[in-house]
């Protein structure tokens, strides 16, 4: 993904995209208002408890990953742990190719967007087709997600009649009926020649060893029915304490999500399929991926390893509503985008941390926050460390010469003086100072109505004087 500051990129972003954008975001804000406000008359002290349980979780996560490393192997899964994106990918292919597999379905999992697993399987020749439909969209068109939950918020129905008719699927027709059964056809073939079927996790339950998958479409369930072999691919962070501590997280998580009280399918994966079953795969590998993460765990922002990836903190922020996902140069955008890609690029810090900066401080992100995650205080600790680290903000100028003049008084009533000039705002663009006037052409001054404060300041002092004299 080329650099390009977030403004930048909205203010080209086609207008039908914005739209698109902008109105399926707001959309699922109001669902998420009327799905908790609905069911509960508290839900903040919901989400607070939530937010202690995620971050018990991660603080204790050494503990609870071992635990549910034995449960697992207890349930006959096997178990791989992947230091890197890298070993990730290495873990996967390897067990495909020991199980003589070639061709894989997907369900929609951030993970392995993350590790970029698709080109992995690829380059070792090994089919991998995404199932979720919004997911394969993207897969088709070369493109990825603009947002965690709704992979396609960026598109619309033309865009996929266009897309489906190019891939060979059928003649353009955008009636999502239509493009929605041509899927469906097309996948059913695939399901069942897979060898294999890899899926993420939404949680991993120490105590049980139980993958907690969740989808509206059912697509995991028709990804593990007929292949023999199931590969889960899920973050290290995913990792909660008990089955109690899960029906908190899950009355949470889809009405944040997609404003429903429940996904429509949320499936509950203990192990292989036992000899009695007819059907399921007879071999389970769960992949725990770090890839950075007890990095983040031991930094000052470890509190956005709690997120559940609902993408509540999208749907309502101002930022993300006018520029789309593509705009963050990460998999994950947004204001957990903002926090976490920085924290997850290690050496490579300073390529995206002009993220952290592109927000309002505005709160909301907090606000709608199923786990209480403060997402503001950590993105000021994101732009601290760019401070600290000497790394310059993109697109502003300088603010040294601020420093000067406000920090010397004569300095700075000599500019008040300059800046009471009837024509100061041009004076001030043909200032042969770098970076201010490129500043200035997306910024607009407000107009002067200063400079009567020193002399009102000076006055009264005088009149003091006079009266204690």
């Amino acid at each position: 993904m080329a650099k390009q500051l977030i403004d930048t990129f909205a203010r080209r972003l086609p207008g039908d995209i914005r739209t698109a954008v902008h109105d399926n975001s707001a959309a699922g804000t109001a669902a998420r208002y009327r799905a908790l406000g609905d069911d509960y008359d508290d839900y903040d002290s919901l989400r607070r408890l939530a937010g202690a349980i995620r971050q018990h979780s991660i603080e204790n996560l050494d503990h609870y990953l071992a635990q549910a490393e034995e449960s697992l192997v207890r349930n006959g899964a096997k178990v791989h742990f992947a230091v890197t994106a890298g070993d990730a990918c290495r873990t996967v292919s390897d067990i495909l190719q020991r199980a003589g597999v070639r061709s894989v379905v997907k369900s929609k999992s951030m993970v392995s967007e993350e590790i970029h697993l698709n080109a992995h399987l690829t380059a070792e020749g090994i089919e991998s087709v995404e199932t979720d439909l919004g997911e394969y969209i993207i897969q088709i068109d070369g493109d990825h997600p603009s947002h965690i939950v709704k992979p396609i918020i960026h598109k619309n129905r033309r865009d996929i009649a266009r897309s489906f008719e190019r891939e060979g699927l059928g003649d353009y027709n955008d009636d999502p009926a239509v493009i929605t059964r041509r899927a469906r056809e097309f996948l059913r073939g695939k399901y069942l020649a897979a060898g294999a079927g890899i899926t993420g996790a939404n949680f991993v339950v120490a105590d049980s060893g139980r993958l907690v998958i969740v989808t509206n479409e059912g697509n995991s369930r028709f990804c593990l029915a007929a292949a023999p072999v199931h590969i889960a691919i899920v973050g290290i962070e995913k990792v909660i304490p008990s089955d109690a501590d899960l029906a908190v997280l899950l009355n949470l998580l889809g009405r944040s999500a997609t404003g429903q009280q429940l996904t429509v399918y949320t499936e509950f994966v203990s192990g292989p399929a036992s000899a009695e079953c007819s059907s399921g795969p007879r071999e389970m590998h769960v992949v725990f991926v770090d890839n950075r993460r007890t990095e983040v765990l031991a930094s000052n922002c470890r509190e956005i390893l709690r997120c559940i990836r609902c993408g509540a903190c999208l749907n309502v922020c101002p930022v993300y509503r006018q520029s789309s996902g593509h705009a963050y140069r990460s998999i994950y955008p947004g204001p957990v985008g903002a926090v976490l890609s920085p924290l997850l690029a290690g050496d490579k810090f300073k390529e995206l941390a002009d993220l952290p900066k592109a927000s309002t401080l505005c709160g909301a992100c907090h606000e709608v926050c199923p786990v209480d995650i403060p997402i503001p205080d950590l993105l000021l600790r994101l732009r601290d460390k760019a401070h600290r680290e000497h790394i310059p903000s993109p697109g502003t100028p300088p603010m040294g010469g601020f420093a000067v003049m406000g920090s010397h008084p004569l300095v700075w009533r000599a500019a008040m003086n300059f800046g009471a000039a009837k024509d100061y705002v041009p004076m001030l663009d043909k200032l042969p100072i770098p970076y201010l006037g490129a500043w200035l052409k997306t910024r607009t001054l407000p107009p002067w109505r200063g400079g009567k404060f020193r002399a009102w300041m000076k006055s009264r002092a005088n009149r003091k004087k006079e009266e204690y004299s």
